[in-house]
């Protein structure tokens, strides 16, 4: 439960640092409008923190750390989530300078964050995976 909290209290100050950052970012840059920039706060606070909060509720009723899938949720998961924030503070930085990209560099930005998204996708898989065989545990020692 420890490391989920952890997690937790990492992805809370990468949310942090994401909003402060679009806040100043955009009034030191008189952006007044929409941006990506604005959602790494808050898939940082919900895919990260909230997530792990969540997690560490199960972790008191199941042994999720000694499951391989968990392992593999993890590892895949705490890639998939900061590759997905990254990528829109990049695409919210070139908005907010309103830096004109090439097709092909908007493509890639594009393209990284889908990978991240997907990763991320794949993680929550392992996690009800994880979750239901779990479940299936404690319903047979039960």
């Amino acid at each position: 439960m420890k490391k989920s909290l952890n997690y937790a209290l990492c992805y809370a100050a990468l949310a942090m640092v994401g909003g402060v950052f679009y806040r100043e970012f955009t009034r030191v840059n008189a952006f007044d409008g929409t941006t990506a920039l604005g959602k790494v706060h808050t898939h940082f606070f919900m895919l990260g923190m909230v997530m792990y909060l969540i997690i560490t509720l199960f972790a008191r009723n199941y042994d999720l750390y000694s499951e391989k899938m968990f392992k593999a949720f993890r590892a895949v998961y705490n890639i998939g989530v900061p590759i997905t924030g990254i990528m829109l503070g990049v695409r919210g930085v070139f908005e907010v300078l309103g830096t004109e990209l090439s097709k092909g560099a908007s493509a890639a930005i594009s393209g990284i964050a889908g990978l991240g998204h997907i990763l991320t996708g794949v993680g929550l898989v392992l996690l009800i995976l994880t979750l239901k065989k779990c479940a299936a545990k404690s319903e047979i020692t039960s």
